[in-house]
């Protein structure tokens, strides 16, 4: 199978230049306010944060068009900048050897988006450079090793962007709400993540952690649409109910994750949810400031490129003159 990305479009810059494209310029200034106003800093309060809220959305322009039609719009071309920088970054691996990846963790409660996000904002991107990974209940053989053993083994290879749907942190979380281990054991896990995302980090590993934060009347919604919907029956689970009734106690469980493991390695970032437009539009950003930040530049190829076009010129002209010679 070829696993190259798709070849680089003739206008693309020499591989010389700096990696960022001029038009990307202005949206990825604006993305870097937008991931500021979501990160999780010092004396963060969940409890606080309003579900629908739209930090940092240019409310003019919103309000010109429509908070779904603008974000449609915004995504779309925010995921032109996300596959080329997704290439960029595959090339680097690719070409040059290097190390670096980008790794997305979403968490979020149940109905929180997280489907809906990778569909809309990891569409744009080339499938071959992408490493998706959905984790439910550990399997037999995974309960058998340490909580990261299943993780570790999900990683992205190098020059690969990957994408969690839910993550290491179900461990503090379902795990903590749930009483499936003692509160010893779960306690311990923090220091433990922060480590091994220090490690990756370390490693060329870029690391996104965003919380999608729904409220509770939104929740309630969504559960109701999937009960009413012959299509979307499938997704529903009467656990979620379950879970629902525990809403304090996952609130409480996220909110020492958030606390404990924002750590400069890997932030976390609390996008809120309730509206699925500017929850889409919020990670897009989030993605393009991180790959602004990569500075990725096309690999300098390890050949001489004139003289390998001079080498197809040559053939050319043979060949040009071996058909005028069969034609005479």
């Amino acid at each position: 199978m070829d696993t190259r990305l798709k070849a680089r479009p003739a206008n693309v810059a020499d591989p010389a230049v700096t990696s960022t494209p001029a038009d990307l310029a202005p949206l990825a200034a604006r993305a870097a306010k937008v991931r500021d106003l979501l990160r999780v800093g010092p004396g963060f309060d969940l409890a606080a944060v309003d579900a629908r809220a739209t930090p940092g959305l240019p409310r003019r322009a919103v309000a010109d068009q429509g908070g779904k039609e603008w974000s449609r719009e915004q995504v779309a071309a925010i995921g032109t900048h996300l596959a080329d920088q997704q290439e960029r970054l595959f090339a680097q691996a690719k070409v040059g050897g290097a190390r670096g990846r980008l790794l997305l963790v979403l968490q979020a409660l149940d109905c929180g988006g997280k489907d809906g996000t990778i569909k809309r904002v990891a569409g744009a991107m080339n499938p071959l450079g992408l490493h998706i990974v959905g984790f439910g209940p550990p399997t037999k053989e995974e309960r058998a090793h340490d909580f990261l053993w299943r993780i570790r083994r999900a990683l992205p290879d190098p020059g690969v962007v990957g994408i969690f749907n839910r993550s290491h942190y179900e461990d503090v979380l379902a795990v903590r709400v749930r009483n499936l281990v003692p509160e010893s054991t779960w306690r311990a896990r923090y220091d433990l993540i922060n480590q091994f995302e220090k490690e990756l980090a370390d490693d060329g590993v870029t690391i996104i952690k965003a919380m999608l934060h729904i409220s509770y009347g939104e929740q309630r919604q969504r559960l109701l649409d999937r009960l009413n919907d012959p299509t979307k029956q499938w997704k529903f689970n009467p656990g979620d109910l379950d879970d629902r009734a525990r809403w304090p106690d996952f609130q409480a469980a996220y909110a020492d994750a958030l606390a404990l493991c924002a750590t400069p390695a890997a932030p976390w970032y609390v996008v809120p949810a309730d509206r699925k437009w500017y929850r889409n539009w919020a990670v897009a950003n989030l993605l393009l400031a991180a790959f602004a930040d990569m500075g990725l530049k096309y690999p300098a190829p390890s050949f001489d490129v004139e003289e390998q076009r001079a080498r197809l010129t040559a053939e050319e002209r043979a060949g040009r003159g071996k058909r005028e010679m069969n034609s005479s």
